[in-house]
């Protein structure tokens, strides 16, 4: 499987949809990595845990995840070294409470589901780092009781504060200080208690400036009073953010400890956010597990393509056991790209474990390979046109194929001349299925259709036509060629009977009615002399337009017995055509009598170099004197 297996079939825009069910990051993590596994055993198991999540919700309709989140980064951050901070410390906390609350959930609910629950063994129980993150942290923020020595530390820094306001509001409060003080409040700056002093007065009060106003007309001065309390504030300060780091730091370690079984549970978690989006998905689309096997035997019964909404036309399919290749023909529009798109995409989703919108009785193949050509891959890049960039797909999956691939291909062989494209297009499919591939093509060519009938091992089926209202219904029937949809499109717009049967008969039998038409029912023309017009000789330095190129070029070489001229564009001589050219202006209308037209193929700075040798330049003799040592060497 290729990346472009994943876009054509719209497998990334159907894992987003199951992602939009996880609860978390680390179920949304997980669904980036997923992809189809090409393992029986393991498809095998991942529709099984869907299965079992699927009826635990069919149950109980809620699985509590609460405080689950991605803690990947702060286990990082952890291992390097690093000491968590209150929140992070909190995080750890609410995530092994969610992931204890999941086990006793599952371990709860073996009987409906026995391999998830049994998941559940594996995941530890950490009570105890709960409990002593709980006691430690409140509030984001290491709290008083984490230790005696935080809570004596914190009593004092208290008692401290209480001194300094009260002195603070005394300073405020005297009559004598009252003209110096710019407002009546105590302020903090840079966590040492001041007062807002008018800055005229400044040297009028005993104490230290720890700030200035913006617009200097205030200063926040430290009185006297309380500077020693105020140092005294500081020390304390600094004994508590010793002591926090402490606790935080035992907390950390008690975590770190733990590590290993830690991501144990994170890989679990996510793995259960994982498979109940699935199942969530599931519920949403009514999903059933399919049937598996891995022989290349699909059968789809009443399959809805997943990301369509509204009214959906089930589709039923079957191929891998009476027939290996199945030839689609319809009408434009007509579903023929859906079926093949549906086919692919339950393929897809089922080896990734996803529950299909189905009928129980659909089976899917597990496939090593699944590639697609669907839609117009013209690359801009490589310039290469719908056709080549399709033969360029083909081919590249011819070279990586084998017996466990799933083909799908889309008007293949389209895009050139219809007898070369069909052909091909046989061909190819012919070589597909002597590798022994599955393969399911959709064409418009009848050539096709016509080898299908006759190979034992192909099948044909056509998308159904609504031949009155001559609307498609959207409904593939296998086994069934079908009338051409162009004849019965005609026949309702009253072309004539016998023009529609000698079509039929064109297309059945190859056999074209030659005879000439009675002389009596044709009209004699007139004879009228007619000037024979001479076909335009080309004469060197014309300007002529290459219709090929839509640009322009200089006649180089006048027309040879193959009706071909040598032109010069771009820098090159190319021999074209005289169909493929049209005169835009002669060469005796662009330059005077006697021009040298030889300058015209020569660029510009040949042209310069041989001036310059003209004119005896002794620069330009040294150049080509270089270039003929350089050419010895």
């Amino acid at each position: 499987m290729n990346k472009m297996t994943f876009e054509k079939l719209q497998y990334n825009e159907l894992k987003e949809i199951v992602k939009s069910y996880c609860v978390s990051g680390l179920g949304k993590k997980m669904l980036d990595k997923l992809k189809p596994s090409s393992s029986m055993k393991v498809v095998k198991i991942r529709l099984n845990e869907t299965t079992e999540a699927r009826a635990i919700l069919d149950a109980v309709d809620h699985v509590p995840f609460s405080g689950v989140s991605n803690i990947e980064n702060i286990i990082q951050n952890l291992e390097k070294g690093m000491i968590l901070d209150p929140s992070e410390l909190v995080s750890v906390s609410d995530f092994l409470r969610g992931c204890r609350k999941i086990k006793m959930f599952m371990l709860d609910k073996e009987f409906f589901a026995p391999v998830l629950a049994s998941y559940s063994n594996s995941m530890s129980k950490f009570e105890k780092v709960e409990e002593k993150v709980d006691f430690s942290i409140k509030g984001n923020s290491v709290y008083s009781a984490a230790s005696k020595e935080l809570r004596q530390i914190r009593r004092s820094i208290k008692s401290v504060e209480e001194k300094i306001k009260e002195r603070l509001n005394k300073f405020l409060n005297s009559s004598t200080n009252k003209k110096y003080i710019q407002e009546f409040f105590i302020s903090k700056k840079d966590d040492r208690y001041t007062i807002p002093i008018k800055a005229s007065y400044k040297n009028q009060v005993s104490g230290t400036i720890i700030e200035v106003s913006s617009k200097g007309s205030t200063v926040f001065i430290e009185p006297n009073t309380v500077t020693k309390l105020n140092g005294e504030l500081a020390r304390l300060k600094a004994e508590e953010a010793i002591e926090e780091y402490q606790i935080l730091a035992a907390l950390s370690g008690m975590i770190l400890e733990n590590i290993y079984d830690i991501k144990i549970n994170l890989d679990l978690i996510s793995q259960y956010d994982m498979v109940f989006a699935k199942a969530k998905f599931s519920k949403h689309i009514e999903g059933v597990e399919p049937k598996l096997n891995d022989f290349g035997y699909i059968k789809l019964v009443s399959c809805k393509h997943p990301l369509l909404s509204g009214e959906v036309v089930p589709l039923n399919f079957e191929i891998g056991e009476n027939y290996r290749s199945l030839i689609i023909t319809g009408p434009n529009a007509g579903g023929k790209t859906i079926v093949l798109k549906t086919i692919g995409l339950l393929t897809l989703a089922t080896m990734s474990g996803f529950h299909i919108s189905a009928d129980k009785e659909t089976e899917i193949s597990v496939f090593e390979n699944i590639f697609v050509d669907i839609g117009d891959n013209q690359s801009i890049e490589n310039a290469l046109s719908t056709f080549s960039s399709h033969m360029k797909n083909l081919s590249e999956i011819m070279r990586v194929s084998n017996n466990n691939t799933l083909l799908l291909f889309d008007e293949i062989g389209s895009g050139t001349e219809p007898n070369e494209g069909s052909a091909l297009a046989i061909s190819i499919l012919e070589e597909f299925y002597h590798m022994g591939c599955i393969t399911v093509a959709t064409t418009h060519y009848g050539e096709i259709k016509r080898f299908s009938e006759m190979h034992n091992d192909f099948m044909n089926a056509a998308m159904q036509f609504n031949s009155e209202t001559l609307e498609p219904k959207y409904k593939l029937m296998i086994g069934k060629s079908g009338e051409s949809n162009a004849l019965w499109i005609s026949k309702k717009m009253n072309i004539r009977e016998n023009v529609l049967q000698r079509a039929k008969d064109y297309m059945e039998n190859k056999e074209y009615h030659l005879e000439r038409v009675n002389e009596g029912k044709t009209r004699k023309p007139k004879i009228v002399k007619e000037k024979t017009q001479e076909k335009y000789q080309y004469k060197k330095g014309d300007r002529v337009k290459l219709l090929d190129y839509d640009d322009f070029a200089i006649v180089y070489k006048e027309i040879d017995n193959f009706y071909n001229v040598v032109v010069f564009y771009n820098g090159e001589f190319i021999e074209v055509n005289v169909k493929r050219l049209s005169l835009e202006v002669q060469a005796k209308e662009l330059y005077p009598v006697g021009y040298n037209l030889e300058t015209l193929f020569v660029d510009h700075k040949t042209r310069k170099m041989q001036h310059d040798i003209e004119r005896g330049s002794k620069k330009a003799l040294r150049k080509i004197q270089k270039e003929i040592r350089k050419n010895r060497g």
